[in-house]
């Protein structure tokens, strides 16, 4: 049965998605990397669903749902570099604010929900949401308020969902279009 993640997309990542006119499109690659400047989308299998999240004025967005397809560099990533100069992945330079340029960025190849700024978590789900890690122990997310996020810190990451929260997250983005 194929796991849930979520991923926190910051700010700049986001801007940077808006000034790109890539809103409404399906991104078809996003970046996992070693390095503390990417999340290692390390647990993540073929199969798997990648939750992209934003924080903004303490409500949480779901940008987009992507299913991994694979984490393999293909034609379509382009040329590896030569040397650290060259691009990383130049065949996909149109999506290279979801990481391309991380340290030790490696491509995940999705199947991917349009880019969105409007689907909003629910604050009584927020209050809800649970993440399992390894040894099967779950978590919430901290500093929900009211219904609102006012720290961002416990989203920071790659972290496994419960298959409950999952479910819960699907409906969302699955919901009417508002």
């Amino acid at each position: 049965m194929p796991d849930a993640f979520t991923v926190l997309w910051t700010h700049d990542t986001c801007r940077a998605l808006r000034k790109a006119g890539r809103v409404g499109e399906r991104p078809p690659v996003a970046f996992s990397g070693a390095h503390s400047s990417l999340p290692a989308w390390t647990g993540a299998r073929a199969g798997d669903e990648v939750y992209a999240l934003h924080v903004n004025r303490r409500e949480v967005y779901v940008v987009s749902r992507m299913r991994v397809i694979d984490m393999e560099r293909r034609d379509c990533c382009g040329t590896a570099p030569a040397s650290w100069e060259d691009s990383a992945y130049p065949g996909h330079g149109d999506w290279s604010m979801l990481g391309a340029d991380g340290c030790g960025a490696e491509a995940v190849h999705v199947d991917a929900t349009p880019v969105r700024f409007d689907v909003t978590i629910p604050g009584d789900l927020l209050a809800r949401l649970t993440w399992r890690n390894r040894r099967g122990r779950t978590r919430g997310l901290k500093y929900v308020v009211d219904g609102r996020l006012e720290n961002s810190v416990s989203l920071q990451g790659f972290y496994r969902l419960t298959p409950e929260a999952a479910d819960e997250l699907a409906e969302v983005v699955a919901g009417p279009v508002p």
